[in-house]
């Protein structure tokens, strides 16, 4: 999201995580066929969908048709697409003819009346309607939200990270292929806007009472960002001057809340670009522009059109997440989500298992944008801070294959992570590097865990990997245990990752800070005069256990 996970937090009083999904124990076949990139699903590299949909409000019902053009990466007579069950499929044409499909769960199974041949490009169209999942909590729950603003007037939006796009439309449902550009066309009730991703096009007033708005966005998105926002909406508009030029910038707030939305959102959205283009690189979506639309829910990091719904306030709905003040500066919503268009939207993880490095990093740039603004003691305090949240409850990284996440750390433990990375690396400017190469590096694309944790250790010339294992894959955090052994001191890291080895910041007390680098077996402490009474440890930047026997 987003703070999805960071939000039931909130609202379960600071007590527990919640997840995008019910914690499960096993998996089933339904599981397999959402998670898993088997054959028909990887025999075929979507390159374009036209979305055109008709929302019957008073109903709670859509129909329309998704044309599918793709390129077909090895010969097949057979594909998988995903569409929820409760939806009814009226016809999958091919060439102009109908042809055979098979349903399974939420998954579809087309089979084409010759070989797709390997490398040539092709299309076909399902024709769907029915009454979608209904989101009773959006965006912590997902489908299509149904409410009325404070006037009366409908307003309906879609959120469906998690769950996935297919809980309201046709659609290879698998994060590892993003389709490379979209048509968005949402029919509404004639007096209503609809405001989708990307540019808008089109407005065509049709002949049955309704509109149809056609928006179109011109590079890679996830399936689960494409949104329709519906509502009695108004609309104004900015540039900001980027690190590629001229940004637009577009603004969709409820027709009453204008002059709210031009004083609050003009204070966080320019300066959450400057700080994100300084520390990530340049927005990554020149061409669809930035968006923020008001929404019912929360907040959602839809690409080029960031659903809002923070009541134009500082903090986390009013409140700050560190308990620091630092929190209560600057509109969570605007930096959290917008922040994702690096760490989710540009980058995105293949498998929902890595939904850290969606979350870890967009928490950690949070601390950024406080440093940006405030100083670097500040969004350090921040960061420290956010420990408030973790539950160290189980492995930060999923199951694979199953589209499952993993623990709601992901957020403030993968944040404190990052801020310890950073502090080993003890070099700001290479991790600055570090975090726009990322961006540069992956641009549009999508990754995996282990390219990511690669990537930084290239390019920081340390191996890391014990201690995003440590952090991500086990739920203990590492314990730095200090004993005295014939008068001299010792220490060793307590930990789940065999050879563990992090380096780690200690001092006597009113000294300076030295790196020293423990392993899994007693190792004597290499500083001069360090006894077990007078040795510190900077748990400030480090977030570990520490044992002195």
């Amino acid at each position: 999201m987003k703070l999805r996970i960071l939000a039931l937090f909130i609202l379960s009083g600071l007590t527990a995580h919640a997840q995008l999904g019910a914690q499960k124990e096993t998996f089933t076949r339904a599981d397999t066929l959402r998670g898993m990139l088997t054959p028909l699903r990887t025999c075929y590299d979507i390159n374009y969908y036209h979305l055109d949909v008709k929302f019957d409000i008073d109903n709670k019902f859509i129909s329309g048709n998704v044309l599918f053009k793709y390129t077909a990466t090895q010969d097949f007579t057979k594909l998988q697409f995903d569409l929820f069950a409760n939806l009814k499929i009226e016809k999958v044409v091919y060439k102009g003819k109908e042809i055979p499909y098979t349903r399974e769960f939420n998954a579809v199974f087309v089979t084409f009346p010759q070989t797709i041949k390997n490398g040539s490009k092709d299309e076909f169209t399902v024709y769907y309607s029915g009454n979608p999942t209904i989101a009773k909590r959006a965006p912590w729950d997902g489908g299509v939200e149904y409410n009325v603003d404070s006037l009366g007037h409908k307003w309906v939006s879609t959120a469906c990270q998690g769950m996935g796009a297919s809980v309201w439309w046709p659609t290879k449902d698998h994060q590892a292929d993003e389709v490379d550009s979209a048509l968005i066309s949402i029919s509404v009730p004639n007096g209503l806007k609809d405001v989708s991703n990307g540019r808008l096009r089109k407005v065509t007033k049709l002949k049955d009472g309704y509109t149809r708005f056609d928006w179109f966005v011109a590079n890679p998105i996830n399936n689960y960002n494409i949104e329709a926002n519906i509502g009695d909406y108004v609309h104004y508009s900015d540039t900001y001057m980027g690190e590629k030029g001229k940004l637009t910038m577009d603004f969709w707030p409820l027709s009453y809340n204008l002059e709210k939305a031009k004083k609050h959102w003009g204070a966080n959205a320019k300066p959450m670009l400057k700080a994100f283009e300084h520390w990530f690189g340049p927005y990554p979506f020149y061409e669809d522009g930035y968006k923020l639309v008001e929404t019912h829910h929360l907040g959602m990091e839809h690409q080029s059109g960031t659903a809002y719904g923070n009541h134009y306030q500082n903090g986390y709905l009013g409140r700050d997440l560190s308990g620091t003040g630092w929190g209560l500066k600057w509109d969570f919503i605007v930096v959290h989500e917008s922040g994702h268009e690096w760490f989710a939207n540009n980058i995105t993880s293949k498998d929902l298992a890595d939904m850290w490095i969606h979350e870890g990093f967009t928490n950690y740039s949070e601390s950024l944008f406080i440093e940006d603004n405030w100083g670097k003691q500040a969004g350090q305090e921040y960061v420290h801070g956010t420990r408030l949240g973790i539950q160290n409850d189980r492995p930060i990284i999923g199951p694979y294959n199953v589209n499952k996440e993993g623990s709601g750390d992901m957020y403030p433990k993968g944040g404190n992570l990052l801020n310890m990375i950073r502090t080993i690396i003890n070099d700001d400017e290479k991790w600055r590097g570090i975090l726009r190469g990322l961006n540069k590096t992956f641009y549009h694309q999508t990754v995996t865990h282990e390219q990511i944790v690669g990537y930084i250790n290239e390019q920081s010339g340390k191996n890391l990997t014990p201690v995003f294992d440590q952090y991500l894959k086990h739920a203990n955090i590492p314990t730095l245990d200090f004993m005295t052994i014939n008068g001299k001191l010792m220490c060793k890291w307590i930990a789940d990752v065999h050879d563990f080895n992090m380096p780690v910041r200690v001092r006597i007390k009113g000294g300076q800070y030295q790196f020293i680098t423990p392993k899994t077996r007693y190792t004597p402490v290499a500083i001069d005069g360090a006894t077990k009474d007078n040795i510190e440890v900077d748990t400030f930047n480090y977030y570990i256990g520490v044992l002195v026997n």
